[in-house]
Formats: structure tokens, C-alpha cells, sequence
């Protein structure tokens, strides 16, 4: 029997880190919640949850010197999964603040124009409309399922190609997810999706172990 796989979920204060640990756990992975780049690089995932603001989250990934490691980790081929705010400052830069992003994919986060009755924050459950149907985190995936998002800003990366996913509110259509090579990111919540979030996770874990089988 094939051992659970080590997901390692970045600790720099800005997360929902145990709730999506849970959620991994569930669906049989180990999980460690860590800010050394060792444990990183020698897990066989890396999640980075994110919640709050992008220019805090970038000085403490700074502070803990992750900046670099992060890029390397993504662009080694490694499954690399960020949700809310860890999608975010995958990115080039954002409206909410000055500091660089990742830059780990190309484009940049904007703020939701304001609309006649158009509630911002985006703020509650929300249906999925996939644009990408072949990403490894929509395996079995219910069609249009509900997940839920708590945002006031949203992704624009430079390629749409990289859309997984988009959702609507008001009358603008935003991406919701982004996938590119081993590089998976959501911007809603999926360890507050109930059981088809819940599913996404499970994909991930069931993605990280197959990069496995193909490195074995």
C-alpha cells in the first residue's frame, strides 16, 4: 500500500491553514504546516493559503525569506496549489497595495468595479462555470457547483489560457481558478465548500500522488 503523501502547508500568518489541513487529511494525505523551505522542497505538495490583504502577505513571506523558495518550488514541476489570497500573490502585482507579487504567473489583481447593487466584498456561495475541464482539481466535480468566496479582488492573468474557472457577480465575469502545469490556484474557499470543495482537495491530493507514481 502506497504511504500517504506529505503536503506541506505554508505558515506565514495569513491562512485558513488548519481547515484546509483538515480538509487534505480527509482525503489521505499527511500534512505539516511549516515555514522552513527544507520541509517545503521535501514535501511531495505545497498548498499556500492566504487570507487578508496582499502587501502584508508578501512581507511575511519576505520576512521568512519563502519568496524565493516558493518560485523555485513552483517552477520545479512540484504540485503547487494556492486558495484565496495564496492565489492572489501568485501574481505580478496587485491594486490592493505596492508590493511585487510572485510573479510566478503573469497579470495582475484588480478590484471589482463598483455597480448599482453590487455587494463588494464578493461574499458567499457562487457557482462555478469551468473553462478549463481537464484540470486535475475537477475530476468528478458536480457541473456549475457552488463554492464559496470572500473577496474584493480578483485575478487578471496576462494569458486567459490559464482560466481553470470563472464565476460571475453582477455583471462581471472574474476568474476563479487558474491552472497551469503543476502551478493550481482557486480563489474561493474550498475548505469552506462543503462536500464539493471538499472533493477539490481530494483531487489534489489524488494529483500529488500521481506526480509520484511518475517519479517513482
Amino acid at each position: 500500500m502506497a504511504s500517504a503523501p506529505i503536503i506541506a502547508v505554508v505558515d506565514y500568518d495569513m491562512g485558513n491553514m488548519h481547515s484546509a489541513c483538515k480538509g487534505l487529511a480527509m482525503a489521505g494525505a499527511e500534512t505539516q504546516i511549516t515555514s522552513d523551505p527544507a520541509v517545503l522542497t521535501q514535501a511531495d505538495g505545497v498548498v499556500l493559503p492566504g487570507v487578508g490583504a496582499f502587501d502584508p502577505a508578501i512581507r511575511h513571506l519576505r520576512d521568512r525569506e519563502l519568496i524565493a523558495p516558493l518560485k523555485a518550488i513552483a517552477a520545479s514541476g512540484k504540485p503547487f496549489f494556492g486558495i484565496c489570497l495564496g492565489m492572489q500573490i501568485l501574481f505580478d502585482g496587485s491594486a490592493e497595495g505596492s508590493e511585487p507579487g510572485l510573479g510566478i504567473l503573469p497579470g495582475q489583481v484588480r478590484r471589482f468595479n463598483s455597480e448599482p447593487g453590487l455587494t463588494i466584498p464578493h461574499m458567499g456561495w457562487n457557482q462555478l462555470a469551468l473553462t478549463q475541464p481537464d484540470c486535475p482539481l475537477w475530476q468528478d466535480l458536480p457541473a456549475n457547483a457552488w463554492m464559496y468566496f470572500v473577496h474584493s479582488f480578483y485575478v487578471a492573468p496576462s494569458d486567459d489560457a490559464v482560466t481553470a474557472a470563472s464565476v460571475t457577480h453582477g455583471s462581471q465575469t472574474v476568474t476563479a481558478a487558474v491552472a497551469q502545469k503543476n502551478v493550481l490556484a482557486t480563489q474561493f474557499h474550498p475548505e469552506k465548500s462543503s462536500d464539493a470543495g471538499l472533493k477539490i482537495l481530494a483531487n489534489f491530493v489524488s494529483y500529488v500522488q500521481s506526480q509520484q507514481a511518475v517519479a517513482a
